[in-house]
């Protein structure tokens, strides 16, 4: 899957107000929400009427009275979005806006997984197409990934999709369970490695370090860490709401951040007074940076683009997905 190129842009701060206080009125006209990822654009974030992981947009999405839904983030968010929300009109701003994780399997593979293992219960990380939810026993997200293997009786299997490295994770942190894994990654992560956290904390050695479990963002770190390779003192593993809570909570005024760096922006909002340093500064996904202030306006101005999935393909992943959200914290 080719990436996008991240576009930069040098707006005025006075053209970017302009933008959002454009937005605002259009969404304000139109009945509509706006939904953010942590790994959004400063700017978009900032008009947005709710900013969080895939878990806590998941919810908002099945929750808001809006009658229009702006997904500011992947395309695999929106059909999720969608799925919860069959009544409300789904908008991506950006068609570009894919997942090089969602794109590492599809439903037919996920039929010949489960075929080899008959009787495995199929978990699969929210990084997926609507088609592979389909086939799913189990949704989940980085922040919940362990409820949900908890809620699946011991005694049976477990079939972990798509992300190798969060796999890794779940064997590591639940050794008792049978856990197969596929072999998906995401384009983000390859640059978080031990090496490079490593010289960060040695530049920083008062700083502690937070990682995300999920692969688009530092999931190799966790397989690096569950080798030796990385000293697990001053070192957290969350969730990217996990993260914010982290930040606000630890008392410590300087933070080392192994995942994509367009939570950052969050992180400062949240703690103005503690220091944070992107463990790669460039892990960003390409296809997050896709969603910019110009199209999320255009998106509500043109009508477009209109996310839909099949009604049957939808009545399939929704239970999957309402487990997820049901076990979520």
């Amino acid at each position: 899957m080719s990436l996008p190129v991240i576009e930069r842009f040098d707006e005025t701060p006075e053209e970017i107000a302009a933008l959002q206080a454009e937005i605002r009125e259009l969404a304000r006209q139109r009945n509509a929400v706006v939904l953010a990822h942590n790994y959004q654009r400063p700017e978009v974030q900032d008009v947005a009427h709710y900013v969080g992981d895939s878990l806590g947009l998941s919810r908002q999405a099945a929750a808001t009275p809006a009658g229009v839904i702006i997904f500011a983030g992947v395309h695999f968010m929106a059909e999720t979005a969608a799925i919860l929300s069959p009544t409300k009109r789904v908008l991506l701003p950006d068609l570009k806006a894919g997942c090089s994780l969602a794109a590492t399997i599809i439903a037919e593979d996920v039929r010949r997984w489960k075929a080899e293992f008959p009787g495995y219960i199929a978990v699969g990380y929210v990084n997926t197409t609507a088609e592979v939810k389909a086939e799913l026993d189990y949704c989940c997200t980085s922040g919940n990934v362990l409820d949900v293997i908890d809620a699946i009786p011991e005694d049976k299997g477990i079939l972990f999709l798509p992300d190798f490295f969060l796999g890794a994770h779940v064997r590591r942190m639940r050794p008792d369970r049978r856990v197969e894994v596929w072999m998906g990654e995401c384009h983000v992560h390859k640059g978080i490695r031990a090496e490079t956290l490593n010289a960060a904390r040695d530049r920083y050695p008062d700083a502690e370090v937070l990682v995300h479990p999920e692969c688009g963002c530092a999931g190799q770190l966790i397989y690096e860490m569950g080798r030796g390779d990385i000293s697990p003192e001053g070192l957290h593993i969350a969730s990217t709401e996990g993260m914010i809570r982290a930040v606000k909570e630890r008392p410590v005024e300087r933070f080392i951040v192994a995942t994509e760096t367009g939570i950052m922006h969050r992180m400062r909002q949240v703690a103005p007074d503690k220091e944070f340093i992107a463990a790669d500064p460039e892990a960003e996904c390409a296809f997050m940076k896709t969603i910019t202030l110009t199209n999320v306006r255009d998106s509500l101005a043109l009508d477009r683009h209109h996310i839909t999935v099949p009604p049957e393909i939808a009545a399939r992943a929704r239970g999957a997905i309402d487990r997820m959200v049901a076990l979520g914290k």
